[in-house]
């Protein structure tokens, strides 16, 4: 695969996935708006790796906490933050785990990949993201995440599942609406993405593994390494700019995107 291709879907992919603002919409807009050769599902896959890589060393003492935790959570005991916490991301997982097993098998996932579709939730779900950010209350911190709120955070990410929503963008906007001060909404949209990531990969993995050969093997090791790069920067920059500034400056990106894909979609 040319180099090219491998640099933009990984650097795209790296930019875009802690950003609210669309990966999956923004690796199926490449080739449609590029005329490149699509990047394939062993990509996909690799730069998702990289991402998660990425979040994995960003919040690693946050991951380590409900590695321990998940031993004792395995044990039926949940006595302590990590076990609590590898408890609410696993059923903040579930809905969107049961929603893509089902748009899998009944083949829409496909029929959602379309330049409208991600021109509509760009633009819609960038202005219910604004609203949430404007009116949502700051008194709430990651640590006071509750197992009612993960399931509503959950049910709210099954929706990121419609290309161009933005699963960090929707985690986020549900996190502001319940009360969460910005860095703690992107935290736990963050720490969602793990199980959510590593959910997706096996699935499409397991697609894909019987086709790889050494080339594609090295393609998919350049793009992940590219795209944990990239993503690294994007989750350090963002959780920075976020002790400063609101996420307007994501809303009017998608706004902006959302109106230009759909002038070339309906034009």
């Amino acid at each position: 695969m040319p180099f090219l291709t491998l640099f933009l879907a990984a650097v795209i992919q790296g930019l875009t996935e802690f950003l609210p603002i669309s990966s999956s919409g923004h690796l199926i807009l490449l080739p449609r708006l590029t005329g490149m050769a699509d990047q394939g599902l062993i990509i996909d896959v690799a730069v998702h790796v990289g991402t998660l890589l990425a979040v994995v060393l960003y919040f690693w003492p946050d991951v380590r906490s409900a590695l321990a935790g998940l031993l004792r959570l395995v044990r039926g005991k949940v006595d302590t933050p990590g076990a609590r916490l590898a408890l609410l991301l696993i059923l903040a997982t579930v809905p969107v785990v049961v929603a893509g097993l089902i748009l899998k098998l009944t083949g829409v996932d496909e029929a959602m990949r379309s330049t409208a579709v991600i021109g509509w939730t760009m633009l819609i779900f960038g202005i219910v993201l604004y609203v949430a950010d404007q009116r949502g209350r700051e008194d709430r911190v990651a640590e006071q995440w509750t197992m009612r709120e993960a399931w509503i955070m959950g049910a709210w990410q099954a929706v990121a599942l419609i290309p161009g929503t933005s699963r960090s963008g929707i985690t986020i906007t549900a996190a502001r609406w319940l009360g969460y001060r910005r860095e703690d909404a992107a935290k736990l949209s963050m720490l969602m993405s793990i199980p959510t990531i590593i959910a997706s990969g096996t699935l499409i993995g397991a697609e894909v593994a019987m086709t790889a050969n050494a080339q594609m093997a090295l393609d998919g090791a350049i793009a992940a390494a590219l795209s944990f790069v990239a993503a690294l920067l994007a989750l350090s920059l963002m959780m920075r700019l976020l002790k400063s500034i609101s996420f307007t400056p994501y809303v009017i990106y998608r706004v902006v995107l959302g109106i230009v894909l759909l002038w070339l979609a309906y034009g």
